[in-house]
């Protein structure tokens, strides 16, 4: 693993919490910056209570001490402090210690970072290369920006819900945050821009990504498909919007992804499945026709995929250059990751255990398991001596 991490020398103050926000802190802080999270005295991040599952931190004959993994997986290589952003003295310190950050992260709802002088204008009068990063639900000068938002409302007010399902069935939400993924990403590609701009001018910026913005670009071809071909595609289950064959098909065992994503790899599928024919077929010779007659197309490709297991089937159809793979479990992923040696796990103090980060630099992983998700205010007394003195 590498040990010079390209972002050692920053300092960022996390006042997030729940999900978004504190992936943001996350990543800078899996690329080595120091990133102090800060916390409610009173439980401290929302997501220390969303469990199960939990971790249990207690050594044996100790009663349970538990945490929840939810937090854990978003709070790696951080320290927390324990203010009250209530009270006077505790806000006062936490202007002190925002000072001594590079950048200062927030999802706050809009105004409130202001409202205790801890907001870009405010903190840049002392402070001029300071960067602030806000995490809101709508923005912050929109006529939402009042309204609460929080991922799943965000799925289905953003039309992702809408492409979700099978086809005539009710949405459903994808299976992972992915608004507040797409919002964790999106801010922490402004925060690294701002960081390079810093550098180049001396003068920070405040950098702002709402969860309907993200979730909107998040939305990347369908969208386009809206506002330049008139389209509005609806729930389509596992089939591609525009191209064909490339969906899930059952195996004699469960299910596999095949993508055929062109005439070529078309063409080696029906090699392979023992059906040439098909590649002459008038019904399927282009991907538009094959997406047209998806419907008559998979009538022939599932009676054939039923003949045999998965491993058989992925097997033959990697050997034909066709992208193609089974419909894992969880536990099922991590152990192909592992047997294609990509060393998906990552293991540090106390027993935390979590999926690396995915970044490689110079071909090595980035060593993300310096410190583990900390206590709530477990570091308190050295971040007020660090400050303060």
């Amino acid at each position: 693993m590498t040990s010079q991490l390209p972002l050692d020398a920053i300092r960022v103050i996390d006042f997030s919490r729940v999900l978004a926000g504190p992936l943001i802190g996350q990543l800078l802080a899996d690329l080595g910056a120091d990133v102090i999270k800060v916390e409610r005295p009173d439980g401290g991040d929302d997501t220390r209570a969303w469990g199960p599952p939990w971790k249990n931190y207690a050594t044996e004959g100790e009663p349970e001490d538990l945490e929840a993994t939810y937090f854990m997986s978003l709070n790696r290589n951080k320290r927390s402090i324990a203010l009250d952003l209530k009270d006077d003295d505790d806000i006062a310190f936490a202007r002190r210690l925002a000072l001594t950050g590079d950048v200062v992260l927030d999802n706050f709802r809009p105004g409130f970072m202001a409202k205790i002088g801890l907001d870009r204008t405010s903190l840049a009068a002392d402070k001029p290369s300071i960067i602030t990063a806000s995490v809101t639900a709508f923005g912050s000068t929109s006529k939402a920006a009042h309204l609460p938002g929080l991922d799943l409302a965000v799925q289905g007010m953003t039309g992702i819900m809408h492409l979700t399902g099978e086809v005539g069935e009710r949405p459903l939400r994808a299976g992972v945050p992915i608004v507040d993924m797409l919002t964790g990403y999106n801010t922490t590609v402004g925060v690294l821009a701002a960081l390079h701009a810093v550098n180049q001018t001396g003068i920070g910026r405040h950098v702002e990504v709402s969860l309907m913005d993200a979730g909107l670009a998040g939305l990347l071809n369908h969208q386009t498909g809206v506002m330049m071909g008139g389209q509005n595609p609806g729930r389509g289950g596992n089939k591609h919007y525009s191209i064909a064959p490339y969906e899930s098909y059952r195996c004699s065992d469960g299910e596999m992804i095949v993508a055929a994503a062109n005439d070529k790899l078309y063409a080696n599928l029906c090699r392979e499945i023992g059906r040439p024919d098909l590649i002459s077929d008038p019904r399927f010779v282009t991907n538009t026709l094959r997406r047209h007659n998806v419907e008559e197309l998979n009538e022939i490709l599932e009676p054939i995929f039923l003949n045999d297991t998965r491993a058989n089937w992925v097997e033959r159809l990697q050997g034909a250059q066709v992208a193609c793979g089974p419909v894992n479990s969880l536990p099922e992923a991590l152990t192909w990751a592992e047997e294609m040696e990509m060393s998906p796990r990552i293991d540090g103090p106390d027993g935390y255990q979590a999926v690396r980060n995915p970044i490689r630099l110079d071909g090595e992983v980035i060593n993300t398991a310096r410190l583990r998700p900390p206590r709530t205010g477990e570091h308190s007394a050295e971040i007020r001596t660090e400050v303060d003195g």
